[in-house]
């Protein structure tokens, strides 16, 4: 009876879309090779497979392409060995699928829960919904096991988002700083290990970390607008030059990741990253934009 209670929960958050992580770091589809995109593809299902055999559906319910971005960056880096094998799931019951599986698909996951229970933490405290108190309780062992692994590294993110929170309870914030918190998260999450490369993760994580709070609030500003809360941009919105800010300013951010990226000496789907930095990413923001441009005709 509580199982069956349970899974129907976790179906109903599954299908809350403000559950998941922020989905920003997407590919392009449409501008990617097919044998990229299958490599993609068993990345993802990889992911899903490490976090199903970790924490169960309770922990496949946030599985998101934010953290697959991540697990082949960091293998394409460090070029682990792959454990690869076909396999069938509850979602592709009649064809096996590609799944790769190494150490940076692991540590994927874990940041996958860590990320997630600390953004129903985050919803609970702006919009009072229920299913995310009801989801960060039901991930709540599996994030202290994960905080007790890195305790450093999820204490340092935890103060971070606590300093967002503190900033949005403000008057008068500049946008550089609170995004900037952010960036420090993604910066933080990037670096895997202190080595020779850590420089390079971490300012390729900042500044891809303030393009996603900032190409957040971006398209949350009308509803931010409704239900009166912070939002960076409000105080400049019906300004003369609003769009074109938003889009320097997010292309400023977006350019400085790509530059600290190409400093990393990653062959391995490199093609599949650029796509997703150079393309993928920024297709988000013309996709907003563009909705933008026709909900006010």
């Amino acid at each position: 009876m509580f199982r069956s209670y349970l899974h129907t929960i976790l179906i109903m958050i599954y299908y809350d879309k403000e559950i998941m992580m922020f989905g920003y770091i997407v590919i392009n589809k449409p501008e990617m090779k097919f044998k990229d995109f299958d490599i993609y593809q068993s990345y993802y299902c990889g992911l899903c497979r490490t976090i199903n055999d970790n924490y169960g559906l309770k922990g496949r319910v946030a599985l998101n392409y934010d953290m697959t971005f991540l697990a082949i960056l960091l293998s394409g880096l460090y070029e682990p060995h792959n454990q690869s094998s076909y396999r069938r799931c509850f979602l592709h019951p009649l064809k096996k699928h590609l799944e790769i599986q190494n150490e940076y698909v692991e540590y994927a996951a874990k940041m996958t829960i860590a990320l997630t229970y600390l953004k129903c933490d985050d919803d609970w405290i702006d919009d009072q919904k229920m299913s995310k108190q009801v989801y960060k309780k039901i991930l709540n062992h599996s994030y202290q096991s994960i905080k007790k692994e890195f305790p450093q590294k999820i204490d340092m993110i935890e103060k971070q988002l606590d300093k967002i929170h503190e900033y949005e309870k403000m008057e008068d914030v500049r946008i550089d700083d609170i995004s900037g918190c952010f960036g420090k998260v993604m910066a933080e999450i990037c670096c895997f290990q202190d080595d020779l490369w850590q420089d390079y993760l971490r300012e390729f994580g900042f500044f891809l970390g303030k393009y996603i709070y900032l190409l957040d609030a971006y398209d949350d500003i009308e509803k931010d607008l409704k239900d009166n809360n912070y939002n960076p941009f409000i105080s400049h919105f019906h300004d003369e030059h609003f769009e074109e800010r938003c889009h320097d300013l997010l292309e400023m951010m977006i350019s400085r990741a790509a530059e600290a990226f190409e400093y990393l000496p990653i062959e391995e789907n490199v093609e599949i990253l650029r796509n997703i930095i150079y393309s993928g990413v920024w297709s988000q923001y013309e996709l907003r934009y563009q909705k933008r441009m026709e909900d006010k005709k």
